[in-house]
């Protein structure tokens, strides 16, 4: 605490050392979103901010470009100290590690503590984790976020919230505010990662839409900036041509003007894909191009060129011909659409016979 007197000069006042354990915010995993959200964090909100993360590298770089931060050398020991939790980590057996392992969160939360997890998980996941942290007497939101990494260093991320009331919502709400401008309550828990899978196979989809139609324009002629300027004063306009747009030297400062470095991964949108695919089978829904988006970034996401570059990368694909990707042609659309009718003749084959037998809850079939 007197370290924390000491450096006040940034963030605390020399009040500093009035502050609780219910006052602190315990941020775990710096990666590129994380960084920047706890960046906001550590810039904004006035109270002291624990980070806990596996990259010591990435801990050290934190605390040297934010003085006054404290690092936890476990998620128990984070949960311990704070009387807020916020967690951003890649996938569900990240998140189940953090909270369910050997010096998880679990073990060190108290009572009351508001736990509010920004990764984007199964939201069956997400509703077993919140029963757990209720099951501890704590408040557990899922919020996970849309916006990019260009959102997160800017503050401009949208929050899909769940949680068992709009009053917890309203509890959290001030927090997310310091690092993102659209909050929205999404109803139950788990209901944040449904609003969230939605919303990245939409952007899967229509990455590699705008990824083709800006080749076809290019390959028939067209000037490269021109094209997407007609695109996003048309009715064609999406966020992946006016704001993250997939060609080089079209829009400043995105990953294609980068080499596709940074941004959000090929492995993260297979990832998020595969979710949706997941929630698609258990709710019986068509996701025709979602099928297909889904299989275009399972591939991209494999090979070695492609895994650790931004996910507008596709764009280097789609113009690079159907064998482009180990000589494995995608499937085609007609192709697509047949599966998606065989799938539903198995259903409708398997429903006939699971009624006529007494079976329920069994069926899987459907894409």
């Amino acid at each position: 605490m007197l370290s924390l007197i000491r450096s006040s000069t940034r963030l605390y006042s020399s009040t500093a050392a009035k502050h609780t354990k219910a006052d602190a915010i315990g941020f775990i995993g710096l990666g590129q979103m994380g960084y920047n959200m706890a960046n906001n964090l550590a810039l904004k909100a006035g109270r002291p901010l624990i980070v806990h993360d596996v990259v010591e590298s990435t801990l050290d770089k934190f605390k040297d470009a934010n003085k006054d931060v404290q690092i936890a050398a476990t998620p128990a020991e984070l949960a311990d100290r704070v009387g807020t939790i916020i967690t951003m980590l890649p996938a569900s057996p990240h998140v189940k590690e953090v909270y369910f392992g050997t010096d998880g969160v679990l073990q060190g939360l108290a009572k009351d503590t508001m736990v509010i997890d920004s990764s984007t998980i199964d939201a069956l996941v997400a509703k077993e984790l919140a029963a757990a942290i209720v099951e501890k007497g704590a408040v557990a939101l899922d919020a996970p976020v849309s916006g990019g990494i260009l959102g997160a260093a800017a503050g401009t991320l949208t929050f899909m919230v769940g949680a068992a009331s709009e009053a917890d919502f309203n509890q959290a709400k001030p927090l997310l505010e310091l690092m993102g401008k659209n909050i929205v309550y999404c109803g139950a828990n788990g209901n944040g990662q449904v609003a969230k899978i939605c919303n990245n196979m939409l952007l899967g989809i229509s990455m590699i839409a705008v990824s083709e139609t800006m080749q076809l324009g290019i390959r028939m002629g067209m000037d490269p900036k021109l094209l997407a300027n007609i695109l996003n004063t048309s009715s064609g306009r999406c966020w992946s041509s006016d704001t993250y747009n997939p060609c080089p030297d079209v829009i400043p400062n995105t990953p294609s003007c980068k080499g596709y470095t940074g941004g959000f991964g090929n492995t993260l949108m297979a990832k998020d894909l595969r979710l949706a695919m997941n929630a698609a089978q258990e709710s019986n829904s068509t996701v025709l191009m979602g099928a297909l988006a889904s299989q275009v970034y399972n591939r991209v996401s494999n090979e070695k060129e492609y895994r650790g570059l931004d996910f507008s990368s596709v764009f280097k694909v789609s113009g690079a011909g159907r064998k482009s990707i180990s000589g494995v042609r995608i499937l085609t659309m007609r192709r697509l659409i047949t599966v998606a009718i065989e799938w539903k003749i198995k259903t409708i084959v398997y429903n006939a016979f699971a009624e006529a037998n007494g079976v329920t809850g069994c069926n899987k079939h459907g894409i």
